[in-house]
């Protein structure tokens, strides 16, 4: 699922490419993804995209006469800039990857694509992106968020830290990669339980916080949409490394696993060398 810092480097690669085109049309391929009515797809017609901004996961472009296309990408959802698309045919309805196509005047473009078949990826034309239930819920953002906010956050929401770091009500931009990646740095536990926590314990997780996510804006932003996702891969240590050594002290990183999702973690680094056990509803390691 792309986080904060891809969804940061796409909106700055749309600031590079697209502000200052005119939109020709806005194409809707995935009828289920969009998901508002007034405007109308055709109000962005001869209009000049303006900038590109995020909140939270939420992609939002900024078209000229106060419109937003803001896009949320769900798991499998990316965006895929086109110098030249291959037909002027408008796309119709069908069962292909691509949801949503912006066509600019200069020829250029860009398509937001889902893959797999659950089709979650979620695209509103508003004149207040608040308008967005998803964006009106949002908890402050996890990268600007400073240690008393963070702090008061987390300790609002009583559960284990790896939940309530990823619940974009309490703070906004973390998934499930970058969750497991500021839980190492910060030498948790993903089941510490966010009421016990030290203040000690908050200012490494705010630290480690800023320390992920910033350095992954870093290496994000510049980059082309189509090498985001290599990008991050790069840069993780522990998510996704199931069975492999712990970059930082070579034990083997172990998985969790969940009905729909699964987490990754070091025993030596964040668990006192414990394993935690692999069922949901197993006691676990705090």
């Amino acid at each position: 699922m792309p986080e904060l810092p891809e969804v940061e480097a796409l909106a700055g690669y749309l600031r590079q490419r697209a502000v200052g085109r005119r939109v020709d049309r806005l194409e809707i391929a995935a009828i289920s993804a969009l998901k508002t009515y007034d405007p109308a797809p055709s109000a962005v017609a001869g209009r000049a995209v303006v900038d590109a901004r995020r909140h939270g996961k939420f992609l939002d472009v900024f078209i000229e006469g106060d419109l937003h296309l803001v896009v949320h990408l769900a798991r499998a959802g990316w965006l895929h800039y086109r110098e030249a698309f291959p037909s002027a045919t408008p796309l119709r309805p069908g069962k292909g990857p691509i949801a949503v196509r912006v066509r600019l005047d200069d020829g250029s473009g860009f398509d937001l694509t889902e893959a797999g078949t659950q089709k979650k990826l979620a695209a509103y034309l508003v004149t207040d992106p608040a308008a967005v239930p998803g964006v009106a819920k949002l908890g402050p953002d996890a990268l600007a968020a400073d240690l008393p906010t963070f702090s008061e956050r987390l300790r609002s929401r009583r559960g284990q830290v790896k939940g309530v770091l990823t619940d974009q009500s309490v703070l906004s931009g973390v998934g499930n990669a970058y969750s497991d990646e500021i839980l190492h740095a910060a030498k948790l536990s993903p089941f510490a339980i966010t009421d016990r926590l030290t203040d000690a314990q908050l200012a490494a997780l705010h630290a480690a916080t800023r320390q992920v996510l910033g350095d992954a804006v870093e290496r994000s932003v510049g980059q082309r949409a189509a090498e985001l996702k290599g990008e991050k891969r790069a840069g993780l240590k522990v998510h996704a490394r199931t069975g492999l050594p712990c970059p930082v002290c070579g034990d083997t990183v172990r998985e969790v696993s969940f009905a729909d999702s699964s987490l990754q973690y070091c025993p030596t680094c964040q668990t006192g060398g414990k394993p935690l056990a692999d069922r949901r509803l197993s006691r676990l390691v705090r």
